[in-house]
């Protein structure tokens, strides 16, 4: 029951996931963060098969790291869009990866901005979207919410109102939830909504 989904606002992009780790009937963790880093100014947000999800966004992530150690730039937002988006295209004819992205980013001459990248390599560059069975109902909420140039305050609330709408509709609700910002000043974990925390269980 995977939840991924973002949002550009005015001059910063966020993205919110759950942090649920499931095999069939089993909650193994609720603490998995399904962010990613990409690097200094971009995030992956990626939902699908566990497997897939973490060798795939771990591969887009070293390769992005090698392109800038190779030329001495970084990648911009498009252009690791269209190279994850390649990615996939090749890997559905060979051994396909079941993973859907939403990859943001931050550049200084476009801004902010959030692509839509799915299992069968179709790309957007969209406004607001999401994955998994969370989309039926954050959707709805972002599109009746969302407007252009929203303000970090706006944006964190918005994103509030689809994670209770998740919590209070959805038949197996993930508890977690980590939201992570990508502006001028970088990309970085902004805050986690926890309705429950993993604990240790000592050893008889």
């Amino acid at each position: 029951m995977e939840c991924v989904f973002g949002l550009v606002g005015d001059g910063f992009a966020i993205v919110a996931a759950d942090t649920s780790a499931v095999h069939s009937i089993l909650v193994h963790k609720s603490n998995e963060d399904k962010i990613m880093v990409l690097d200094s100014h971009k995030l992956v947000a990626a939902s699908g098969e566990p497997g897939d999800r973490v060798q795939f966004t771990e591969y887009i992530q070293k390769n992005v790291a090698l392109y800038q150690f190779r030329n001495g730039i970084p990648l911009t937002t498009p252009a690791a869009a269209n190279f994850t988006r390649g990615e996939l295209a090749t890997a559905l004819r060979k051994n396909p990866y079941s993973v859907n992205i939403l990859l943001a980013g931050y550049d200084k001459e476009i801004g902010p901005s959030l692509y839509f990248i799915d299992y069968i390599a179709t790309l957007h560059k969209v406004d607001k979207g999401a994955f998994g069975y969370g989309s039926y109902f954050s959707l709805s909420i972002m599109d009746r919410h969302y407007h252009s140039g929203m303000s970090l305050e706006e944006a964190i609330g918005l994103v509030d109102k689809c994670i209770m709408e998740i919590r209070s509709r959805l038949v197996v609700a993930p508890p977690n939830f980590v939201i992570k910002i990508v502006d001028k000043d970088g990309a970085r974990e902004y805050a986690w909504r926890e309705s429950l925390k993993d604990v240790s269980v000592t050893s008889a």
